[in-house]
């Protein structure tokens, strides 16, 4: 099988790309990325000698470049995205062209040649909960909050559309706040890390009782490949950790772990309309497809931290280079 990874020098995506090379030897794998700020083809640089691996430097909205790949493979797994809240406040043109017309652009070519599309998305998409609301469910209604996730919820609703009115074969999965390896060093998790290796404050939004739903990357992973293999089409399936914790918990976890004090906090300014809480019901995919997440928080922020420790070259280029002003200025919640 030839799969085409849009995005694939990002986070999740070069987790996927890793578990794939990984699992399936027999396996193709062709990595479009236009390598913006987030993208890092050092998390891939096992692979560049490989056979089974070739990179594609491009942007999804490239018809021709799109055109010609989704030609050769036989499904595409869809990561590429602008993804960071802030940025979406303070600039969201790149998020409606990359987000929404990019997917359009993937979709089309999709149509062309009847391939396979696996689109991963957010719960982000789907608001905000109160306190005692149900977690989201693949029956949950849409209510984007922020550009970003505006961005997405259209994407959503094309890749579904092109299910109903061409046949595409498609499938979504909406996932919680991933974390572990290869995490740029913006979102909450990496960049408290990051700071308390360098004994450097950490932000936390307003009052830090934000509540998120934490998946370690690689159980996310495993819950792609699933869908990609046996999913079924035309289905939306959401992927959560079963890990609601607050912000600040994750911090005060982060500073144990790591022998810190409290002091090293430093409570800012909260984000313009902040989601509250989110949470995923993953009970649909658990039951049709056997999936339900291996690594509990506690143990993921452990890895995590290993990770980072034993990778300090990795995210120190990052911090010192061209967005180092950046980090002392934008926070964010994770997401």
């Amino acid at each position: 099988m030839k799969i085409l990874v849009t995005g694939g020098a990002g986070f999740i995506g070069s987790n996927f790309i890793h578990y794939i090379l990984r699992i399936y030897p027999e396996y193709h794998v062709i990595n479009l990325d236009a390598v913006t700020y987030a993208g890092n083809l050092e998390n891939l640089k096992e692979w560049k000698d490989d056979a089974r691996y070739s990179f594609v430097k491009g942007s999804i909205t490239d018809k021709d470049l799109v055109d010609g790949l989704v030609a050769e493979a036989d499904i595409i797994v869809h990561f590429a995205a602008e993804s960071h809240v802030d940025r979406s406040i303070l600039n969201p043109d790149a998020f409606i062209v990359t987000n929404i017309c990019g997917t359009y652009t993937l979709l089309e070519a999709a149509r062309k040649y009847n391939r396979r599309f696996h689109h991963i998305s957010t719960d982000e998409v789907f608001g905000a909960l109160g306190p005692n609301d149900r977690p989201f469910d693949e029956n949950t209604a849409y209510d984007p909050r922020s550009p970003y996730s505006a961005s997405k919820a259209s994407s959503d609703h094309l890749a579904r559309a092109y299910f109903h009115t061409y046949g595409l074969p498609i499938t979504i999965s909406n996932c919680s706040n991933n974390y572990g390896p290869y995490h740029f060093p913006e979102k909450l998790i990496p960049l408290a890390i990051t700071n308390l290796l360098e004994n450097k404050k950490v932000p936390v939004y307003g009052d830090g009782l934000q509540v998120r739903d934490w998946l370690y990357v690689e159980d996310h992973c495993k819950a792609i490949d699933l869908i990609m293999h046996k999913g079924k089409t035309g289905e939306t399936y959401c992927v959560g950790g079963g890990s609601e914790q607050p912000n600040i918990w994750i911090v005060k976890k982060l500073l144990a772990l790591l022998g810190k004090d409290e002091n090293l906090i430093e409570y800012v300014k909260d984000r313009a309309g902040h989601d509250r809480r989110y949470a995923i019901d993953f009970s649909k995919i658990k039951k049709e497809l056997g999936w339900e997440p291996q690594v509990n928080l506690e143990e993921g922020l452990k890895n995590t931290i290993e990770w980072y420790k034993n990778n300090q070259d990795w995210w120190r280029k990052i911090k010192s280079g061209e967005y180092k002003d950046y980090y002392a200025k934008q926070y964010n919640d994770g997401k």
